[in-house]
């Protein structure tokens, strides 16, 4: 297999900037020439070993920064809104989305935010309140989203807090003491913790100081609560310093964002990152036993290893989403290549549909995508009790996954045939950017191919791709 170049124009830049040299200075510090690195910082040329050396040893970088980051993100997204029937006259090639985001990925950010603008605004016209003129008609981003793209964007990993959280629980960290360690916390400013028959998972009175937490839910639901509760009540400033930091546009995502923070915190208290990146390495990253290391859910332990992006000490890139029956995603992060689609829900063909019929099991899956990379997805269901009779489940599914190149750092790629083509399932984005033509599960027609429709031929689909 050839080995990809890597360009990497921005992230020079980014460097060069940050520490204040001009390009003659950061030249000479790299050891090649000015008209060399010029070309290297616009994408003319890819980054060199030499040049990747040299920015390990003059400036401590990661190296692995270069290869990650928005670039893969951005392309996604923008492949993902150049398929609006919009540009279905002239849609832009993806090798200019390419540069785009690697050269410019600044202006691609706007253009995404400018489509979400619009997308919101043909949503709103549609809709029969809008158009008789409701005065909460105006289109504004939705907060939810925003808040959304701030943690996909942030790889899904906020260094101070996270930092905050692990010296809370301490290196090591151990999910009795952590529990005992909140309800001392919360004791010591003034917050009394009691526990009640009731579906309400968490209730906090401000005037009394009473945290109360449900009886019925699970321990690892009521510590993680407890440590959310540390969260807003100890690390409030931490919090509100990180929101003014993104300049969310509507206070109703600053809102929800820093319930997200506070999620955050919660969950790298229960599993601190040190310890937490260490164990998942010693059991070669088995959830259950994760889980009971920790005290944690599978699903919380399945998204905090997702979230382990800190520089210089990063873990396998994975990726983490749920879904619900419908098949919309309600949570979905990737620090690798897969990007979820932004709006709609996940392809058929992937093993997390299926998680659904087969309740309590993990479901093992070799699968390909259209840009020929490969990755070894893990899905489960997950239900949600409320602990009494008649109460309704919430029932998800979960999927974890990383590139196959990673497997044997994986117990679930144990006694899966890696090596064997065949045995790889080809999955797509969503079917409106999906690029196969043959898919027997295709549910809309891609955007970007034309049609071919014969009125005397039928086969699985009423057309054919052209």
């Amino acid at each position: 297999m050839a080995t990809q170049k890597l360009y990497a124009g921005a992230k020079l830049r980014e460097v060069r900037t940050r520490i204040g040299h001009t390009q003659k200075d950061f030249a000479a510090r790299l050891g090649v020439s000015l008209p060399y690195l010029n070309q290297m910082e616009n994408n003319n040329r890819p980054v060199s070993t030499t040049v990747v050396l040299s920015l390990a040893q003059e400036f401590g970088l990661d190296v692995t920064e270069l290869s990650e980051g928005d670039s893969e993100r951005l392309v996604s997204d923008m492949r993902e809104a150049v398929a609006d029937p919009l540009f279905a006259d002239a849609p832009p090639p993806l090798a200019d989305l390419r540069l785009a985001a690697s050269n410019a990925p600044g202006f691609a950010h706007a253009f995404l935010e400018l489509h979400r603008s619009y997308r919101q605004m043909q949503e709103r016209l549609a809709s029969l309140d809008e158009a008789l003129g409701r005065e909460d008609a105006r289109a504004t981003p939705s907060p939810w989203e925003e808040v959304r793209d701030f943690f996909h964007y942030c790889d899904n990993y906020i260094d101070a807090v996270d930092r905050a959280a692990e010296n809370f629980s301490g290196k090591e960290g151990h999910h009795r003491s952590i529990r005992v360690a909140a309800v001392a916390t919360l004791g010591n400013s003034g917050v009394t913790v009691e526990f009640a028959d009731t579906d309400q998972l968490r209730s906090f009175d401000e005037e009394t100081g009473i945290l109360t937490l449900s009886r019925r839910a699970p321990p690892e639901s009521q510590t993680f609560q407890l440590l959310l509760q540390v969260a807003l009540v100890k690390q409030d400033a931490l919090l509100e310093a990180t929101l003014d930091l993104a300049k969310f546009h509507t206070r109703e995502a600053r809102a929800i964002a820093k319930i997200g923070l506070a999620n955050y915190f919660a969950g790298a208290a229960l599993m601190p990152y040190g310890a937490f990146q260490r164990v998942a390495r010693e059991c070669r990253h088995d959830l259950e036993v994760l889980a009971g290391h920790f005290g944690a859910s599978v699903e919380q332990v399945a998204h905090r290893l997702s979230t382990l992006q800190r520089p210089g000490a990063k873990g396998i890139p994975f990726f983490f989403v749920r879904v619900d029956q419908a098949g919309t995603i309600t949570k979905r992060h990737s620090a690798t290549r897969l990007q979820f689609a932004r709006f709609g829900g996940a392809c058929p063909l992937w093993n997390v549909h299926r998680a659904f019929e087969l309740p309590g099991q993990f479901l093992r899956q070799l699968a390909e995508t259209p840009d020929g990379v490969r990755y070894i997805s893990l899905a489960r269901d997950v239900s949600k009790h409320a602990g009494r009779f008649g109460a309704p489940v919430r029932r998800y599914a979960i999927a974890l996954g990383c590139e196959v190149r990673h497997a044997d750092a994986l117990v679930y790629a144990d006694g899966m045939d890696t090596g064997r083509d065949a045995a790889f399932e080809p999955i797509g984005i969503s079917c409106r950017i999906c690029e196969r033509t043959n898919c027997h599960q295709r549910a809309v027609p891609p955007l970007e191919r034309q049609l071919i429709v014969d009125p005397n031929q039928r086969g699985v689909l009423p057309y054919r791709v052209g």
